[in-house]
């Protein structure tokens, strides 16, 4: 080998060591520190759950969780965590924190990815959150990826968005309902009153409708062509809702196996394409039509344009109890880019962000 050929070698070698490094130190850091959120009480007339033998009730050790974890006094919530929206998932447990009544009965169910860093994720809601109680899950990739289609924004094909279809198998079976939340949001009103959606003798979830919204859109023209396949909506009035806020019956969903009904469409995806849109229409296609409802208020979603620009959105028209950034705009990012819109004022109150010049040396 020539000398000049050994240097192009390494010099190579150096920069993709260099480069692979680097990758996995983003992937297994957080480059955002975060301040610490104040300690919110329960009102007098929130329901008691058994403290532990210590009675202290107000840190997140694994044996006061085990106390909560079971509880059907306790709302639980589900969320999905990892660095990329790590700054939307605190500003969305801040503000569900700071308008319940009952703040000590919440309590999280964190899924994350198996790849990613858990003990820097657990350190890193601790650290803002000393008196959350929470559980991290972590969710194998490899249990979806095999199954997820191209979609029209890559964001979308990130295997931790389909978590949400695999609740029922990562949460222990005693917890028997629970609300799912989206990264990209912020509740202005009590979770408690979501959570006490009623399902009805026999609905899995409930979730704001929106039977004016075209419908037929979510799907291909192959799929709204082939009889064998439209006909999933027969004798049903199914109408969009969106899969960001959702209360679900895991009792009934680990009844039904909806999780498999699921999968059986992402399948059928794969070998034909009926839909563009990633984790979405799966759920449209076993629930459209068929979940409970709940008033719109509880689901402002849209506020982050559509998934191709990702422009400016107004308020629908009604009272607000949740505002939701879906689509490609997110507010911590325009409000970076000093690029924000009128309503990304109202996540900005809940982002517990330090600024640079603060950070610990």
């Amino acid at each position: 080998m020539k000398p000049k050929q050994a240097v192009h070698i390494f010099l190579f070698l150096s920069f993709y060591i260099f480069f692979s490094q680097a990758k996995e130190h983003v992937r297994t850091t957080i480059p955002q520190q975060f301040g610490e959120a104040p300690k919110f009480y329960n009102a007098p007339e929130c329901p008691s759950i058994i403290h532990n033998l210590s009675g202290d009730d107000d840190s997140n050790d694994d044996s006061n969780n085990n106390n909560y974890i079971c509880s059907d006094e306790a709302v639980h919530v589900a969320m999905t965590l990892d660095v990329t929206y790590i700054r939307g998932s605190m500003a969305a447990i801040l503000s569900t924190l700071q308008h319940t009544s009952c703040p000590q009965n919440v309590f999280f169910h964190f899924v994350a990815s198996a790849s990613a860093n858990a003990s820097l994720l657990r350190t890193t809601i601790a650290t803002s959150f000393p008196y959350l109680k929470f559980q991290i899950y972590r969710f194998h990739d490899t249990s979806v990826a095999g199954l997820i289609s191209t979609s029209i924004r890559s964001a979308l094909d990130c295997p931790l968005n389909y978590a949400r279809s695999y609740l029922a198998n990562l949460l222990p079976l005693c917890v028997r309902k629970v609300v799912y939340l989206d990264s990209d949001l912020v509740l202005v009103d009590d979770i408690a009153k979501l959570a006490a959606t009623p399902l009805g003798d026999d609905k899995v979830l409930a979730a704001p409708e929106y039977c004016n919204a075209n419908f037929t859109s979510y799907f291909t023209p192959t799929f709204w062509s082939n009889p064998s396949l439209s006909l999933t909506f027969a004798n049903r009035k199914a109408c969009y809702f969106n899969t960001g806020v959702m209360v679900i019956d895991l009792d009934r969903w680990r009844a039904g196996d909806y999780t498999k009904k699921i999968e059986e469409w992402m399948e059928l995806q794969k070998r034909m394409r009926i839909y563009n849109l990633g984790s979405l229409p799966p759920f449209l296609l076993v629930f459209a039509g068929n979940i409970a409802p709940v008033d719109h208020r509880w689901n402002q979603h849209g506020l982050g344009g559509d998934n191709f620009r990702g422009l400016c959105r107004d308020l629908h028209p009604g009272p607000v109890s949740l505002l939701h950034w879906s689509g490609k705009g997110k507010p911590w990012a325009r409000l970076d880019a000093n690029r924000p819109c009128p309503l990304d004022a109202l996540w900005a109150p809940y982002d517990l962000l330090k600024p640079p010049f603060s950070f610990d040396s």
